[in-house]
């Protein structure tokens, strides 16, 4: 089909569930050294114990296409090594790139292991890039990583990365963390295209691939059977530069401190501006006495959200918790017997990973009961326009926008303004799912 790079998901070669000695027998060699130039498919007899390497590095060479896999590796090491384990060895999940002639070209290490007693943590994060005829420079980090600042964030910010290649094997967590919709939103945030191959299996609810630009995106999500899917796409290479893209927000910010007119509901495009320093009013609303919808408390992926709900055919609301508040502008097309609220939640994380969480989010409620507004939902068939901002502490913001069946929507705006990070968007594909602002604030972790 022409491609010139593929990518593997993580774990497609060994597959799950090994301790440490179980993986043993099936780790390849790898030496981690820049200096040494190797072309195991040429060169087989250099190294003991390069199988795989061998047998991928000459997919490669044949079908002269870049290749990015994953497999478990080991390293040796001296009992002098502080960090060296009792077993004399370094176990890795690795992944290696290979050019088209076949050449090793680049080993990253996953630094951010996720419940994974096979492997180790690097001493240090390794930041992986390699370059390509086609594309210029792509970086490298598997699944977990891209939630945290070392080194996803790094590699990017510090080598200008444009590309991302980024093999995962991750399990859906809706109504914010499934695969599609994180990769697409991590692709937005850094402007950056993100080749990413999450391996297919469906009952440990593992699956959404793509190939992802800051505005298009093609994905294969399915849940119901075991087929996967190779993705193809042609896309344009990326030349803006993320530093710049991010320094204009810092300007931006400092720029709109200044007062200006709030806006109201009867506009729903971009020409809005946001009242400077909002004061968190009470429950009861300036305007008149009339009551506000009441704040009701549920947990949304395990972390206690704050939550207002959104009733009838168009409204402003507001939620906050800790130093975050997050704001609401909405107007449905036809009232439908959907439950949606407005949830906040400004802390840490600590279920499954540690880390710290600033996150705005509208969400579509597994039932009609407060109760159930956080839990998974995968259809929907409410058409909402909306605006929603916050004042996040954060400059790293992941837009999200999940539309009904698990699809993807893209935000008409978004970016910086008056020290609010906003999103808006009238009238989603489908049915809207999910519209949130997920901010990590990495320092906090």
């Amino acid at each position: 089909q022409g491609a010139q790079i593929i990518v593997f998901p993580e774990d497609g070669i060994h597959g799950f569930n090994f301790t440490r000695s179980s993986i043993y027998p099936y780790l390849d060699f790898v030496l981690h050294s820049r200096s040494v130039k190797w072309n195991p498919c040429r060169e087989p007899y250099l190294f003991n114990d390069t199988e795989v390497l061998q047998r991928l590095s000459c997919m490669a060479l044949k079908n002269k296409i870049f290749l990015v896999a994953n497999l478990g590796t080991k390293q040796p090491c001296e009992h002098v090594d502080p960090h060296c384990p009792s077993d004399g060895r370094y176990q890795f999940n690795t992944n290696v790139a290979f050019n088209d002639d076949g050449m090793l070209v680049a080993t990253y290490r996953k630094h951010n292991l996720y419940f994974e007693y096979a492997f180790d943590t690097p001493p240090e994060p390794d930041y992986k890039f390699f370059d390509t005829p086609f594309a210029g420079k792509f970086g490298m980090f598997t699944c977990f990583d891209i939630l945290f600042f070392e080194p996803a964030v790094s590699l990017i910010r510090r080598y200008n990365v444009k590309q991302v290649v980024y093999p995962t094997a991750w399990m859906n967590q809706l109504p914010l963390l499934s695969a599609v919709e994180f990769q697409q939103a991590f692709a937005t945030a850094f402007n950056v295209n993100v080749l990413a191959a999450n391996i297919h299996h469906p009952t440990l609810g593992m699956t959404g691939s793509g190939i992802y630009t800051p505005v298009k995106s093609f994905i294969y999500h399915n849940m119901e059977s075991y087929g996967g899917k190779l993705i193809v796409a042609e896309i344009p290479v990326i030349t803006t530069d993320y530093e710049t893209k991010l320094e204009g927000n810092e300007r931006f910010r400092e720029n709109l401190h200044h007062s200006c007119k709030t806006f109201t509901s009867t506009s729903l495009d971009d020409q809005v501006c946001f009242k400077a320093g909002e004061e968190s009013p009470g429950r009861i609303s300036e305007k008149g006495k009339e009551q506000l919808p009441p704040l009701f408390y549920a947990e949304m992926m395990y972390d206690n959200f704050t939550f207002v709900p959104v009733w009838g055919e168009k409204g402003e609301l507001q939620v906050c918790a800790n130093t975050l508040c997050c704001y609401l502008n909405y107007r449905r097309a036809v009232l439908t017997d959907e439950l949606y609220a407005l949830g906040v939640f400004d802390g840490l994380h600590t279920v499954h990973g540690t880390y710290y969480v600033q996150a705005c989010a509208l969400v579509k409620c597994g039932g009609l009961s407060f109760s159930t507004c956080g839990q998974e939902v995968t259809d929907a068939t409410a058409l909402i326009d909306f605006q929603l901002w916050g004042n996040m502490s954060t400059p790293y913001i992941f837009p999200l926008l999940l539309t009904s069946g698990i699809t993807l929507d893209f935000a008409d705006h978004m970016g910086w303004k008056n020290n609010h990070y906003f999103i808006s968007k009238n009238r989603t594909s489908s049915g809207l799912l999910t519209a949130a602002l997920y901010g990590r604030w990495y320092e906090k972790d």
